[in-house]
């Protein structure tokens, strides 16, 4: 015969705390939790030398024997003969309560005193039918306890996390996934499958060829669309030759020509300015050190920009204002590369291209870089982001549809910032002999003096023109000349998926400042009170933040070493690595919230940049991390980043499987795993912190995965967990000839 077996763990509230909904679920959870089945009969004690058998009935007769003999025995003898506390198995019950007998137990089950005297059919009766309704009860409870937190785990739903209770819930959440992996079957073993070929250098959402098949023309085939065939369930294998690039700054100015999708042909064949400054040296590119003429090249065109300016040479754009360049059409990031140790931050964007992409390489230098495409959208950055927008050579038609490329541009271009341009059609006594050019060139001069630009300078085929410091010149043109500045509805700060508007934006938010009145970097990444006050920050909430990641930075930096591998055998031939020093230079913040990660990198030295990632479901505090001087984007997670695959050295996400999974979202976090397995490098690091349950869930993904993960201690705060992986570098095997 089977008999369940309970035994009720009650849970002490701690100090100062009430015994609330949740804390009463809780103790019935554990007490579901802790039946066992017991597959023979039970045999125990009894202090009258009787034993009790596995037969129900056996034992109901023996507490009835006990129950009379109890009736005859005086008072003073009666704990003599009554069941030890430790083998009775309803003992847990009556201690509950031990001050009074008739007083019910807290947990709400009454239990009856086996010894009190009342007759012994009675007894019997009421004895079988509390069993009987026991046993009915724990079944019930049991199966649907069981139920519900297989499935809530199973569906990486969020698990409540209770103060108090560290060590009794950490073992918890152990022994339940275990319960999950169980009823998972043999699809708990099964391991993601590595994609075709095909997806080596494929971004998701960018398929040029479906949207030729939908009739996308005219530049419309280089935008993102995003539907349900977008997502790619498995994991991307490097190229057969990759090599694990350069570090930073070796990787700036060399790369492996097998990491990036170009061949040599494309290198030698290339026709505009940048791309004659790759050299090709056996199965690698170089960009700067390999002649000193590339960089003549790179320091002229910067230094001749800063002189169009007023400036002595471009050491002193930051004095002058600018921080932050947006790069339509990059090339190959050699402007940001030469810019970079200037402390100004180039972000390179250009079209999703299937090889010799100017993103793929940037990116592999080490330079921020996205893929962006403004034909029919809006960028996803909010208005005023940018100090400087650059852009030479980008083939952009600026004169098509009435001059909207012209006013995204003048959008996300702060308050006297500079829009710098390079293009053989510029009013160059070449370009003037060709009608067309002529005509292209004179709708974009006249089309800048109507976004109230001011010309600064032209030299040869570049021209430098400055947006308005303040409002006034739109007020002031002739009716009718130029286009209308947005009315505030249509002013948004989240242009996600945002179509392009033909009216002047920016102009009605209070993040309308000039470039040369915000503090000069670095003192402009922490920002006044003031500019605080716009954003709805407050100053304390800031540094409290800063001081925070300080500490956090510099307990990551210590974990990204061999103490993940501590619990795992040692690599053949393998001795323990050095210290992690600057073994990372892209980094991707997938919920930057202040920026205060970045910010801490930046304040210990570490040679990085950070893009920093404003998810779509959080508050959007992208506005504040552009005024801070840093670079971001609003993405939503569901979707594939805008980059290539192997971009990043490092992924980090605070909080972020919190705000996924409270939201009810269409993708699950196996899903949002594949996209960090898909942009991070081989030897890539990523970091999570969130709240226990998420981090063991999130573990246990990790290993169809194949990645390495450790969940670490957070001891200043118990519940919350950081879970430290690193990619594997799998390679893909080569085609048999």
């Amino acid at each position: 015969m089977t008999i369940i077996l309970c035994t009720y763990l009650p849970v002490i509230p701690a100090a100062g705390r009430h015994s609330d909904d949740g804390g009463r679920w809780f103790e019935e959870f554990l007490f579901v939790f802790n039946c066992r089945k017991m597959s023979r009969p039970l045999h125990r004690g009894v202090s009258g030398g009787g034993r009790l058998s596995g037969n129900i009935q056996d034992f109901l007769e023996q507490e009835e024997k006990d129950s009379q003999m109890k009736v005859k025995t005086e008072n003073g003898d009666s704990h003599k003969n009554h069941l030890s506390p430790s083998r009775n198995p309803f003992n847990f019950f009556n201690s509950i309560n031990s001050s009074s007998k008739q007083t019910p137990p807290t947990n709400g089950f009454i239990v009856p005193d086996p010894f009190s005297p009342v007759t012994s059919r009675n007894r019997y009766k009421l004895t079988l039918f509390l069993l009987k309704f026991s046993l009915f009860l724990i079944i019930i409870l049991a199966l649907t306890g069981s139920f519900w937190w297989t499935i809530s785990l199973t569906t990486s739903s969020r698990n409540h996390t209770f103060r108090g209770y560290r060590r009794l819930q950490e073992q918890l959440v152990s022994d339940l996934w275990d319960i999950g992996e169980l009823s998972l079957g043999p699809s708990k073993d099964k391991e993601s499958e590595f994609c075709l070929q095909e997806s080596e250098n494929y971004i998701p959402c960018f398929n040029i060829t479906e949207n030729l098949d939908l009739g996308l023309t005219m530049g419309y085939e280089n935008d993102r669309h995003c539907g349900p065939t977008s997502k790619q369930n498995c994991l991307v294998l490097a190229p057969h030759s990759y090599k694990i690039p350069h570090r930073w700054p070796t990787g700036r100015d060399v790369i492996w020509i097998d990491n990036v999708k170009i061949n040599a042909q494309q290198v030698l064949s290339s026709g505009s300015l940048t791309k004659r400054m790759m050299l090709l040296d056996e199965d690698q590119i170089s960009f700067s050190f390999a002649s000193s003429m590339v960089d003549d090249s790179i320091e002229d065109y910067s230094h001749q920009i800063a002189e169009m300016i007023g400036l002595r040479n471009e050491s002193y754009f930051v004095n002058a204002g600018v921080r932050t360049i947006l790069d339509i059409g990059c090339g190959f990031g050699s402007l940001g590369a030469h810019l970079f140790p200037k402390q100004l931050l180039t972000m390179c964007i250009a079209n999703y291209e299937s090889s010799g992409s100017q993103v793929e390489i940037t990116l592999e230098r080490g330079l921020p870089a996205m893929v962006a495409s403004f034909t029919s959208k809006k960028l996803p950055f909010p208005s005023l982001s940018f100090d400087m927008v650059h852009s030479a050579w980008d083939g952009v038609d600026w004169n098509h549809k009435d001059g909207i490329h012209l006013i995204e541009v003048d959008r996300v271009l702060r308050p006297g910032g500079y829009f710098v341009w390079t293009s053989q059609i510029a009013n160059t006594p070449i370009s003037t002999r060709n009608k067309e050019n002529l005509k292209k060139w004179d709708f974009i001069r006249n089309f800048a003096k109507d976004l109230c630009w001011e010309l600064l300078s032209q030299q040869d085929k570049t021209v430098v023109w400055k947006k308005p410091s303040n409002k006034d010149c739109y007020a002031s043109r002739n009716q009718g000349s130029g286009p209308l500045v947005c009315k505030m509805g249509r002013d948004i700060e989240s242009p996600y998926y945002h179509p392009l508007e033909a009216c002047i934006g920016g102009t009605h938010t209070h993040r309308w400042i000039p470039i040369e009145k915000r503090p000069i970097w670095p003192s402009r990444s922490l920002l006044n009170s003031k500019e605080l006050a716009i954003h709805g920050v407050i100053p304390d909430d800031l540094f409290e933040d800063e001081m925070n990641w300080k500490s956090g930075v510099r307990n990551y930096w210590s974990l990204l070493s061999p103490l993940i591998f501590s619990d795992h055998p040692k690599r053949p031939g393998i001795e323990d690595p050095t210290p992690p020093y600057n073994m990372v230079r892209n980094v991707l913040d997938m919920n930057a919230r202040f920026g205060g990660f970045n910010s801490a990198l930046l304040d210990a030295r570490k040679s990085v940049w950070v893009m920093n990632v404003v998810p779509t479901t959080a508050p959007n505090n992208l506005p504040l991390i552009l005024d801070r001087g840093f670079l971001g984007v609003l993405h939503d997670w569901c979707e594939a980043f805008p980059t290539y695959p192997r971009t990043y050295d490092l992924v980090h996400g605070e909080g972020l499987l919190s705000i996924e999974t409270e939201k009810k979202r269409r993708c699950s976090m196996l899903d949002i795993f594949f996209e960090i397995d898909r942009i991070l490098r081989p030897e890539g690091w990523v970091i999570l912190r969130d709240t226990t349950s998420l981090i063991e869930t999130a573990r246990s993904v990790t290993a169809r995965l194949k990645w390495e993960a450790r969940v670490v201690e957070i001891e200043s705060n118990s519940d919350e967990k950081l879970l430290v992986c690193q990619k594997p570098f799998i390679r893909r095997r080569s085609n048999p000839s």
